[in-house]
């Protein structure tokens, strides 16, 4: 049987959304691989599908480069384009108020995560589960890069109680009532994979390839991966600040025991001056922790500073689209 795609694509069962930023470099690369994939599944599944690219403020031509895609394939291709950069998460969560397939899937435009990967993820949600997640298998990043994300994995679960495998990988899949429910959500910051998993009534994993990044550089810089982690950990946890009162009341604790003992020493003793530098030590700890502790409290005042100001959390400039 013959599929007419353009028909089909007037009512789309699947929508695929892709934050771009400064991806000049590689978008059409990504076009190759992207377009063909999807007009495979398209054809085997009998399945509809759209692309939404949303561009997160670019400085280079990403945007030129869309608008031309969408006058080459109007059919199947929209892109919104930002006023200026608000992250990828934002732009994720603009890609899903334009969405209008029951099945929405987040790709990254590096092309790190295969296009052909789709059909993977497409078939999970045609069997019934709200939400797949992705696990990278032989990941093409720095040991470091490696040995730090499996680590930050492991402590985010062990605070958020949120069981993601591989919390950094954006190729993921959503059903529509899950997409409605994030949508519903107005915090001014998120992690968008994690938010997502706390709505799931029938999630799962699966392994997908994990390529070099096709050009250009990763755009989560060392202080953007140490914000995103806060993010993610006082977004969806008060654990920390229970963990610094345990903390607070075990040091008064032990400093109360110290003074103690250090008077009853005075007294049997007389005075000493040894034991000076090991004040000075423990008061520079307990300072440090101190200021350590105010900064995570910080970071939960900020994210309701954040929230009660209630500015948009993007702007959008125009939408290119078929008329």
């Amino acid at each position: 049987m013959t599929l007419n795609l353009a028909t089909l694509a007037s009512n789309p069962e699947l929508s695929i959304v892709i934050p771009v930023y400064n991806e000049e470099d590689g978008l059409q690369a990504l076009f190759d691989r992207l377009y063909p994939a999807l007009d495979e599944i398209a054809s085997k599944r009998h399945l509809a599908y759209e692309i939404i690219f949303v561009n997160d403020g670019s400085k280079d031509r990403s945007a030129g480069i869309l608008g031309k895609q969408v006058d080459l394939r109007p059919d199947v291709t929209r892109a919104v384009l930002f006023q200026n950069n608000f992250g990828q998460h934002m732009a994720i969560m603009a890609g899903f108020e334009y969405a209008r397939g029951q099945f929405i899937i987040t790709l990254d435009a590096d092309l790190q995560n295969p296009p052909e990967e789709i059909d993977a993820l497409t078939n999970e949600l045609l069997k019934g589960h709200d939400y797949v997640g992705t696990v990278r298998a032989d990941r093409r990043d720095s040991f470091f890069r490696k040995f730090a994300s499996r680590a930050m994995n492991h402590l985010r679960q062990k605070i958020t109680r949120i069981t993601m495998t591989d919390q950094g990988c954006m190729l993921r899949g959503y059903s529509r009532r899950i997409v409605d429910l994030v949508r519903q959500c107005n915090e001014s910051n998120t992690f968008i994979p994690a938010l997502a998993y706390t709505f799931a009534a029938n999630p799962t994993e699966i392994n997908v390839r994990h390529e070099e990044r096709f050009a250009g550089e990763s755009k989560y810089s060392l202080y953007q991966l140490i914000r995103l982690n806060f993010d993610l950990v006082t977004g969806f946890s008060v654990m920390p600040l229970q963990i610094f009162s345990i903390l607070g009341m075990s040091l008064a604790l032990v400093a109360g025991s110290l003074f103690i003992y250090l008077l009853v020493r005075r007294f049997l003793l007389g005075a000493e001056v040894e034991g000076v530098f090991t004040l000075f030590a423990l008061t520079f700890f307990l300072i440090g922790v101190m200021l350590f502790g105010l900064g995570l409290l910080g970071e939960y005042i900020g994210r309701i500073y954040q929230q009660v100001r209630e500015r948009p959390r993007y702007a959008v400039q125009t939408v290119l689209e078929k008329k």
